[in-house]
């Protein structure tokens, strides 16, 4: 049987569903890297709420889609861009998804990292700025959890040169109990983190970020880098300090880059891992094996979705990522916080779902073609 899809140019094209998924299997710990997931939330669809209003969560279904991740050997980056930290969820929501998430993480053996920021401030001065993260980085801290220090809209905005970071991110990684992983998340995610680091010059940006690693070598685990730039990525990890991990954030490049070359490699924290996992998971164990091609050949035919979910305006991508979780099943409605459901065209999640079928991603493939038949005839397309 036959689906008639919108394109583009406003017409419909004729695509054929598979009828059985790609079988993967949860399978032995990952040996030769380490592999987080940015998580996405699950909005709750019966909350009375508009899109000013606080976000109203799942949390049953949030939870049971972490609970999926963690079974395929992945680790979960919660409370970060992916679950609409600063698009809907605001500082109380994700307090609270950050405590939930970290007690279900210790009840069943998942590894966890949560995102440290300061949105529980609009602007303010640097000290104010300073005062945020801290108490951000005290309840991830509290919770068990690895922190994550994402960037900061308000220190972006209150930050008059370099040493201002040097300054910020100093004071907080002498605190930090543990070492973290600093985020370095590009305007295309974020039009506010323009100029982050004190430079709009990615060259001058990056010299300052690895100056804030290398006074505090002990208290960076490693860096998130999201940039979207293969090439400066691999510049950067062959810079930090021994130790220090590149994990990638490359929605773009991430085979090449994990897979690295003969002078070193990437782990990952990716937002395509959210509706990838399985198949990501199964990639890594190949690549444990020393099967780069392995590897390489279950991965790279992936892309062309992340480019797809993660075009321009890229900060929309979680549209894709949650349309994709409710094609799968992992949720029963296609509601977001924020309303954000509709921040792409039909044309582009009617794609979403030809590349993923594509790939097997569905385990009820059947449902998921019920599904975007439903979501098509709600938009009144009638082949």
């Amino acid at each position: 049987m036959t689906i008639e899809l919108p394109d583009a140019r406003g017409g419909l094209r004729t695509y054929e569903p598979r009828t059985e998924p790609l079988v993967l299997a949860a399978g032995a710990p990952f040996a030769s890297r380490t592999v987080f997931s940015a998580a996405h939330v699950v909005a709750d669809p019966y909350a009375d709420t508009t899109p000013d209003s606080p976000a109203a969560v799942d949390w049953d279904a949030t939870l049971a889609f972490r609970r999926h991740l963690w079974s395929h050997g992945l680790g979960v980056a919660e409370a970060m861009d992916t679950a609409q930290r600063g698009m809907g969820l605001e500082w109380a929501g994700a307090a609270e998804l950050i405590r939930r998430s970290a007690a279900e993480a210790k009840a069943v053996g998942g590894r966890i990292a949560c995102g440290v920021g300061t949105d529980q401030i609009v602007s303010g001065t640097l000290a104010e700025v300073r005062a945020a993260y801290e108490e951000q980085l005290a309840l991830v801290e509290e919770s068990g959890a690895q922190a994550v220090l994402m960037a900061s809209r308000a220190l972006a905005a209150a930050a008059r040169s370099p040493e201002d970071y040097l300054e910020v991110y100093g004071h907080l990684l002498r605190q930090c109990a543990e070492p973290v992983i600093l985020h370095w998340l590009g305007p295309m995610f974020d039009p506010a983190l323009e100029g982050y680091w004190g430079s709009s010059d990615l060259d001058a940006a990056t010299d300052t970020f690895l100056e804030v690693i290398a006074a505090h070598p002990d208290k960076v685990d490693g860096i998130k880098v999201s940039l979207l730039d293969a090439g400066r990525e691999v510049a950067l990890r062959r810079r930090l300090p021994q130790g220090v991990r590149c994990y990638t954030g490359d929605d773009f490049h991430y085979p090449e880059l994990i897979a690295g070359d003969e002078q070193g490699f990437s782990h990952a924290l990716l937002g395509i891992f959210d509706p990838l996992g399985p198949l990501a998971a199964q990639a890594v164990r190949v690549l444990d094996t020393g099967d780069t091609a392995g590897f390489r050949a279950l991965l790279d035919p992936t892309v062309e979705l992340s480019r797809h979910l993660f075009r321009a305006p890229t900060r929309f991508y979680k549209t894709g990522v949650v349309f994709l979780a409710w094609l799968a099943g992992h949720q029963n409605h296609f509601a977001m916080v924020g309303g954000l459901q509709s921040a792409r065209s039909l044309p582009h999640l009617a794609r979403a779902y030809e590349l993923a079928d594509g790939l097997g991603l569905f385990p009820d493939p059947k449902l998921a073609e019920d599904r975007m038949r439903t979501l098509l005839h709600l938009y009144g397309v009638t082949p």
